[in-house]
């Protein structure tokens, strides 16, 4: 048996990236997928005219003569086929164990439940304020970001920025990272895991092999279960201990400090709510882990305007903000903008939620929806699920699209409330993914008269 016989198991973006990788190496594999149609077959087979692709059911038989099975991040090893290989000896990786091997530079990794896109995207911005060439990418949608394994098909770059999903560290061994952290873990995914500890299992490899790690003191989970990966600092939204960092009150405002020293305002950031604030936190943190410049690192959290579908302000109209967490893809992500929004609110809010719940217990929402929520209007698949937890606390309606959603909440929107799109689900039941949705919520916004 040789590495002639190594199996790509699933297409999408990150086999693709696979492909391109192996192939660039000058090595033989096949994919495989059980989709008739999965997403970038086209582009297979232009780039790729004569590689081998078999499509539909998973012959067990196939995977279990394979070398090596290169699993998809959207695939779980527990599929039988799968299992029955590793049952039977075949070696199981992703492209994250593969990058893991072959990347020569520094990496930071980062995990979570939510706030994963954010906090990469502004380290890489930090680090780039400092004169470095970073490549960003993982987990991560968005123009700058690409696939772990197209990064190093790129130039060599100084320091690797890497977004990781539960799902890409199950069939990572050890990723070495210079720095690494779990941001916090709430239910999401239940549907593919048996409970939250093995949820939380899967995000702790990240800590394998790591030279030190990053610690949200806000969210016990994120420290490393391994006594062999040192804790370099913490961050969270609290007074800071020496070396630590966190938020005090100076001068009657919330402000950025480390230990007690002063680092800047939280009113001169463009990103708002006590997420944003954790989520610089956990930035500079990391920076200060990898030793990047602290005026590098100021200069570049000021000038950082948040990244789209992720509590993002569209629009005004008659009174009433609009907003698009469309990001929102589970019940932590939307409670989070839930109360950062309703804090800050004259008013209530309008929420639109629902879509694939994937599992979750949506009953923990109450408390925020009930105090911040005056009517939900539900959409998707589960939009009863939503329903039967929220339906004594506060007024329901069903919209049959989301087009339909928004113009509810604008007829039902008063002055000084806000619309919040944060479906606390996946969207796979009507839109490509999130942006899909996040896109359809801004143009139907942008359509309001």
């Amino acid at each position: 048996m040789t590495q002639a016989n190594r199996i790509i198991v699933g297409l999408g973006t990150t086999g693709l990236s696979c492909a391109r990788y192996l192939h660039s190496l000058g090595e033989t594999f096949q994919i495989v997928d059980s989709r008739l149609d999965p997403p970038g077959l086209a582009e297979l087979k232009a780039q790729f005219p004569a590689l081998k692709v078999t499509l539909g059911e998973f012959s067990t038989a196939m995977l279990c003569e394979a070398s090596e099975l290169i699993v998809s991040p959207g695939i779980s090893i527990q599929t039988p086929a799968i299992a029955a290989a590793r049952e039977a000896g075949v070696a199981i990786s992703g492209d994250i164990d593969i990058f893991s091997k072959a990347v020569r530079r520094p990496v930071v990794a980062v995990t979570g439940s939510n706030g994963k896109s954010t906090v990469v995207t502004l380290l890489a911005a930090m680090a780039r304020k400092a004169g470095l060439r970073v490549g960003l990418g993982g987990n991560l949608d968005g123009a700058q970001a690409a696939p772990a394994l197209d990064l190093l098909r790129q130039d060599e770059k100084d320091l690797y920025v890497l977004e990781l999903s539960s799902f890409q560290l199950e069939t990572t061994q050890c990723l070495a990272a210079r720095a690494a952290v779990i941001l916090n873990v709430s239910d999401d995914h239940m549907d593919r895991y048996a409970d939250k500890q093995e949820y939380a299992a899967a995000k702790q490899r990240i800590f394998n092999g790591a030279h030190s790690a990053v610690v949200n003191r806000d969210d016990i989970t994120s420290t490393p279960w391994s006594k062999d990966c040192a804790i370099a600092v913490s961050f969270g939204v609290s007074s800071p201990q020496h070396n630590e960092w966190g938020v005090v009150e100076r001068e009657g405002e919330a402000s950025l400090v480390f230990g007690g020293e002063f680092v800047l305002s939280a009113q001169s950031l463009k990103i708002a709510g006590r997420h944003n604030i954790s989520n610089a936190l956990a930035a500079l943190a990391l920076g200060q882990a990898i030793d990047l410049p602290r005026q590098a690192m100021v200069e570049a959290l000021q000038e950082f305007p948040g990244l789209p579908h992720r509590c993002q302000w569209l629009r005004n109209l008659r009174g009433v903000d609009y907003f698009n967490d469309s990001k929102g893809t589970n019940v932590g992500a939307s409670i989070v903008a839930i109360e950062s929004l309703g804090e800050i609110l004259k008013g209530k809010l309008v929420l639109i939620a629902g879509g694939v719940d994937k599992g979750a217990d949506f009953s923990v929402m109450v408390p925020v929806v009930a105090k911040f929520v005056k009517l939900a209007i539900l959409i998707g698949r589960d939009a009863k699920n939503l329903a039967n937890a929220f339906k004594d606390s506060i007024e329901i309606v069903f919209a049959s699209t989301l087009l339909e959603a928004v113009s509810i909440a604008a007829a039902r929107a008063s002055t000084g409330d806000a619309v919040l799109l944060s479906p606390a689900c996946a969207s796979f039941d009507m839109f490509t993914d999130f942006t899909h949705r996040g896109r359809v919520f801004e143009r139907a916004v942008e359509e309001l008269q």
